[in-house]
């Protein structure tokens, strides 16, 4: 079985690019992490990890030496990449080196990627709750701007897969790290002491405060909690699960 991922239908135009999200299935993992497991922080063999990331690299067609990735620590630092590795404490990438892909690894939180086709630069945000009221999105377009002269207008991005409002139940204290107009926020249990966060809505409209058209963004219409033959949920499987990754990179040669 060959390793199973979605492809942004808004970087279509753009044979230049690489960019995907991973769903669960293609790769050699079993147990909870059955079977593309991508995430090197979960408890599933390491040797299994390393074979699904090469199993996706060949099927998707980039070096998996040239990866760019972090431990991920839900916060909002990024780094500029210029050369491939694992750096910790990042949860978003920019760059515009052609050959590296950078790599976000998700089981709820959503990956958003993010391409500038005039300055021909990339980025990848990690969007948990923690980074999305810390305005990760909103950051790492700036610092797309300031590294490599993009222009919102002329950039297109991805919110890719993970828990939908209507899974995702936080308490009051997670609800008042958002603005008012940063998130949609409904009571759903007695005494208003419980919300439905919506996430992918959070940094949507963070992409559009950035600047960038809304006929530019699309949205994963999947839920990473609901749709358990897709993709592994760290709140569905009690934290004992694999990851996702979304990966986008431009190839040096198209």
């Amino acid at each position: 079985m060959k390793p199973e991922y979605i492809t942004p239908a808004c970087f279509d135009l753009y044979p230049e690019l690489l960019a995907l999200q991973t769903r669960r299935f293609g790769g050699v993992s079993s147990g909870p992490f059955r079977s593309l497991n991508l995430g090197i922080n979960t408890r599933d063999n390491p040797e299994n990890i390393r074979e699904n990331t090469l199993r996706l690299s060949r099927e998707a067609g980039f070096d998996p030496a040239m990866m760019v990735s972090s431990d991920q620590v839900h916060g909002t630092a990024i780094l500029h990449a210029e050369e491939p590795g694992r750096y910790p404490g990042y949860d978003a990438f920019i760059t515009g080196c052609r050959g590296l892909f950078l790599c976000i690894y998700t089981a709820d939180c959503y990956p958003v990627l993010l391409y500038d086709p005039v300055n021909m630069a990339a980025g990848a945000a990690h969007a948990g709750w923690k980074g999305t009221a810390g305005g990760i999105v909103t950051k790492t377009v700036k610092a797309m701007g300031e590294r490599f002269g993009t222009r919102p207008s002329e950039c297109v991005a991805f919110i890719g897969a993970g828990i939908a409002e209507a899974a995702y139940e936080v308490g009051p204290e997670v609800a008042e790290a958002f603005p008012s107009d940063c998130c949609s926020l409904a009571i759903s249990a007695v005494n208003g002491e419980k919300y439905h966060l919506d996430l992918s809505e959070a940094n949507y409209r963070q992409l559009l405060a950035s600047g960038i058209p809304a006929v530019n963004i699309e949205r994963s219409p999947f839920c990473s909690f609901r749709e358990s033959t897709m993709f592994f949920s760290y709140r569905r499987d009690n934290g004992n699960t694999g990851r996702m990754a979304s990966i986008i990179g431009i190839r040096l040669e198209s």
